[in-house]
C-alpha cells in the first residue's frame, strides 16, 4: 500500500515537471516573437534606390527615407547629403530644423542646384538636383543627425548612383606638328554613354576608325588620334553614342617648296617685277621735274577789241578822203 502511494506521488511530480517545462518553453518563444516584431521600430535604417538616371540639363530626384528608434522625436535635427564617399565625401546639401519645427532651413546648396523635397520630420530626406551636368554623375549619400537628449545620427553606406546621360559633344579638335615635319590630329569628345570616335578625310574614306590616345580618357571624355596626315585637305572627327552624333572638322594645308627651273624662275620673276616698278617710279619723277623747269605759257597776243562805231573806224582808215556825198531829194 505504501509502495503504491510512492509510485502515485512520483507520477504526479513528473506530470507537474512536464507542465512547467512546456510553460517555460512557450513563454520563451513568445518573448522571441515579441522582439522580432518590435525590432524594426527599435533600430536605424535607410532606404534608397540603387540608381537614378536623368539627362544632362534636366532635373533628377534622389529618394531617401529612414526609420529611427526615437519615437515621436521633435528635437533639433540636421539633414545632409554627400557626394563621392560616405562619411568623408564633400557635402553638397545641408539643412537644419529647430525643435518642433517642420521647416528645414537650407545652410548649404552647392551652386544653388540642390533642394530638399522631403520632410525630415516625416522621415523623408529626398533631394532634387537642378540643371544636371555630366560632372554631377556619381554616388550620393543621405544622412540625418538628431541633437539634444537623443544625440544620434545615421548615414546610408551604399548611397544612390546618379547616372547623367548626354549626347556627344566635340570638346576640342586640332592639328599638331610632329617630328621630321609630320603632322597628327587629335579629337576630344564627351558624352554618356562615352561616345565612339571616327575620322574621315583625304585618302581615309568615310568612317575610318580612330586610334585611341593612351591615357587621354577622363570620365566622360574620349580622345582619339589620327597619327599621320599624309595629304592636305579637310579632316572630320565624328562622335556618336546611343543618344546622338556630333561632328567637327579641321584643315591641313602645307607649303611645298619649288624645285629645279621653277625654283630659279620664281626669284627671277620677283626681281623683274621689282625692276619694272623701279623704272616706273623713275619715269614719273623725271616727268614731274620737266614740268617744273619748263612751265607751259599762254599766247600773249592781244585779243581784237569790239568796234564801237562804223563811222569812226571809217574816218580813221581814210582821214584824207573827200567828204561823203549827200544826196538830197
Amino acid at each position: 500500500m505504501e509502495g503504491s502511494f510512492q509510485l502515485l506521488a512520483s507520477l504526479v511530480c513528473v506530470i507537474l515537471m512536464g507542465s512547467f517545462v512546456r510553460t517555460k518553453s512557450d513563454t520563451t518563444r513568445n518573448l522571441l516573437d515579441t522582439e522580432l516584431h518590435s525590432a524594426p521600430a527599435q533600430r536605424w535604417s535607410m532606404k534608397v534606390p540603387a540608381e537614378v538616371s536623368a539627362a544632362a540639363g534636366e532635373a533628377a530626384v534622389l529618394p531617401c527615407t529612414f526609420t529611427h528608434p526615437h519615437r515621436h522625436y521633435d528635437g533639433p535635427l540636421t539633414a545632409i547629403w554627400r557626394a563621392g564617399e560616405p562619411y568623408t565625401g564633400p557635402q553638397v546639401f545641408r539643412c537644419a530644423a529647430a525643435r518642433s519645427s517642420e521647416l528645414c532651413q537650407t545652410a548649404l546648396s552647392l551652386h544653388g542646384r540642390f533642394r530638399l523635397l522631403g520632410n525630415p520630420r516625416r522621415n523623408d530626406l529626398s533631394l532634387r538636383v537642378e540643371r544636371l551636368a555630366l560632372a554631377d554623375d556619381g554616388r550620393y549619400f543621405c544622412r540625418v543627425e538628431f541633437a539634444g537628449d537623443a544625440h544620434d545620427r545615421y548615414e546610408s553606406r551604399h548611397g544612390v548612383r546618379l547616372r547623367v546621360t548626354a549626347a556627344p559633344r566635340i570638346v576640342n579638335i586640332s592639328v599638331l606638328p610632329g617630328p621630321a615635319h609630320t603632322f597628327h590630329a587629335l579629337c576630344t569628345a564627351e558624352g554618356e554613354p562615352p561616345p565612339a570616335l571616327a575620322w574621315s578625310g583625304p585618302a581615309l574614306g568615310n568612317g575610318s576608325a580612330a586610334v585611341p590616345s593612351p591615357g587621354q580618357d577622363h570620365g566622360h571624355q574620349v580622345t582619339a588620334e589620327l597619327p599621320a596626315l599624309a595629304h592636305d585637305g579637310r579632316y572630320t572627327c565624328a562622335a556618336s553614342n546611343s543618344l546622338g552624333r556630333a561632328e567637327a572638322s579641321v584643315y591641313l594645308f602645307r607649303f611645298h617648296g619649288a624645285s629645279g627651273a621653277a625654283a630659279i624662275a620664281l626669284p627671277l620673276g620677283a626681281l623683274g617685277l621689282k625692276v619694272l616698278l623701279l623704272l616706273g617710279v623713275l619715269a614719273a619723277r623725271a616727268a614731274a621735274r620737266r614740268r617744273l623747269e619748263y612751265p607751259v605759257t599762254q599766247d600773249a597776243s592781244p585779243r581784237p577789241q569790239a568796234q564801237e562805231s562804223n563811222y569812226e573806224n571809217l574816218s580813221q582808215m581814210s582821214p584824207q578822203g573827200p567828204p561823203a556825198a549827200v544826196c538830197s531829194p
